[in-house]
């Protein structure tokens, strides 16, 4: 009982930490552009303030400035398998149940601003590079319900003890509770950089992104029952009684077992051995009183979440890292390239966990504890064609450096390597005022089961967009577009007998608005 007492607390904190929107770490759908076309690392345009600083450079001479609302909506769905589940109230005896949180960010802003003069180009960009919203579970996750289940599982041996106690056996045979979990952080990047022509196609950029994290996270386990012979009951007052039984029993073997020392004192002081009775007897008593005091100690620890479990954190820090960016043009090509560094992030913690523990998830949630949440580095090349006047293909690459930061109890070891994403897109001027463009990208992790848990996932995926720019006055373009995300299923096995297992998937729409203002 001991072992799930860790578990549940240990599982219940783990969860609030890492449920989070926005894949790994890093969001890169900082603009409309790049909804409608994903292959921005080479565009000419005000979007690359964030995905090609160095080609802004460019752009006319002037004051230009952009802004962009997203609305997404994300589902995660994680199928675990565990055959506690069949002791469950509401799980009609099913090993298998459906866990799924659903995480809304009904405002994702950003805004791009450059001026150009000669051949300089200051540049400033807002955005949220990192998760975007909040997500929420309802009925919590299968690492909440699975502990429960096991406490039930190991509260069924308290049979065997009453009985051999003369008492009624509880007969514990299911259970119920309610499971919730919710998870919010916004990680605010600040980017201020300069672009310069060294010469009429060429042009380098150097930057700096202060990125601010703030996140909540709220987790319980509450109206926890036991399924007895007698029917369900409070899992606190099914505890006192449980634990009044194991105590008397206690008490009962220890003053046999006082008895039976003192008849081994009489016979040693007459000189004489004691009967093999006798010492077979206070072994009996001496197995029975280690077994009824581990089982009052497991008990007593329980006790103390009788009434369920609740977890409220707050968390935020910042950091600074730089950019520097290149931009070449090759008559109707052009190629660029950005590097993003690493960005060291300590967040700390406001916490209802004030003590210490050895259980390495609680103590990430430790009032005034600071904790690795670095944001990768990034490389993106891009590289764009222009078949015609009128007509752009773009390609891009991403590469993120996951394996090379410090994430909380070296999470990031856990992982084969970095995140590949591979990048295509076309854009068409149908007429002076009205672009149409589409794309796509090809998301590829490099997961493993070890690093995979319901409590924060990411699977493979293949995403596409479209969208449309429509030049309504000289000065001002209006943007709109889609992109949807289709996500693979990554299926992990945990044991084979009895099969724990789950299967973990996703799904994500986004839609958004902009104007693009140029004076």
């Amino acid at each position: 009982m001991k072992k799930i007492y860790v578990m549940l607390v240990s599982v219940m904190l783990m969860t609030a930490t890492t449920a989070t929107a926005g894949g790994i770490l890093t969001n890169t759908n900082q603009s409309i552009d790049f909804l409608r076309d994903p292959a921005r690392d080479a565009a000419i345009g005000l979007d690359g303030v964030y995905s090609n600083p160095a080609g802004v450079a460019f752009l006319p001479e002037g004051f230009h400035i952009g802004f962009n609302w997203q609305y997404a909506h994300q589902t995660r769905t994680i199928t675990s398998t565990n055959p506690v589940f069949a002791l469950g109230r509401k799980n009609n005896g099913n090993s298998t149940k459906i866990f799924e949180g659903v995480a809304d960010a009904p405002i994702i802003p950003s805004l791009q601003a450059a001026y150009n003069k000669g051949n300089w180009s200051v540049q400033f960009n807002f955005s949220v590079p990192g998760g975007g919203g909040k997500c929420e579970f309802a009925d919590g996750l299968g690492s909440f319900e699975s502990v429960v289940g096991g406490i039930a599982h190991q509260l069924a041996g308290l049979d065997q003890i009453a009985t051999a106690l003369g008492q009624p056996a509880p007969g514990v045979s299911g259970y119920d509770m309610d499971g919730y979990m919710q998870g919010r952080q916004y990680y605010f990047g600040f980017q201020l950089g300069a672009a310069y022509k060294i010469t009429p196609d060429l042009s380098v950029y150097g930057g700096l992104r202060l990125l601010y994290g703030t996140a909540t996270y709220k987790a319980k386990i509450s109206n926890i029952m036991v399924k007895t012979a007698n029917g369900y009951q409070e899992f606190g007052s099914f505890l006192q009684s449980a634990t009044a039984m194991v105590d008397g029993g206690l008490s009962y073997v220890n003053s046999s077992l006082n008895q039976v020392n003192a008849g081994f004192a009489q016979y040693e002081a007459a000189g004489v051995a004691a009967p093999a009775e006798l010492t077979a007897t206070k072994a009996q008593l001496e197995a029975s009183g280690a077994q009824l005091q581990g089982t009052s100690e497991s008990l007593n620890q329980l006790q103390k979440y009788s009434e369920g479990v609740n977890l409220l954190c707050n968390q935020s820090s910042y950091g600074i890292a730089p950019i520097i960016g290149i931009d070449w043009r090759v008559g109707k090509f052009n190629f660029a390239a950005k590097y993003e560094f690493k960005t060291q992030i300590h967040m700390e913690n406001e916490s209802t966990v004030n003590k210490a523990s050895e259980i390495p998830a609680v103590n990430k949630f430790r009032d005034g504890e600071k904790i690795d949440e670095d944001s990768p580095a990034q490389l993106a090349i891009g590289a764009m064609w222009n078949i015609t006047d009128d007509v752009r293909v773009n390609l891009g690459y991403h590469h993120f450096y996951d394996t090379n930061v410090n994430w909380y109890n070296n999470s990031q070891e856990l992982l084969d390597g970095g995140t590949n994403e591979y990048l295509g897109g076309a854009e068409w001027d149908i007429t002076d005022k009205l672009t149409i463009s589409a794309g796509s990208q090809i998301t590829r992790y490099q997961l493993t089961d070890a690093y995979m848990n319901d409590m924060s996932f990411v699977v493979n995926s293949y995403s596409f967009g479209f969208g449309f720019n429509y030049k309504a006055t000289d000065k001002l373009t209006l943007k709109a577009a889609y992109f949807q995300t289709n996500y693979e299923d990554y299926d992990r096995v945990t044991s084979a007998q009895p099969l724990i297992s789950d299967s973990f998937t996703r799904t994500n729409r986004v839609l958004g608005i902009g104007c693009e203002v140029n004076l």
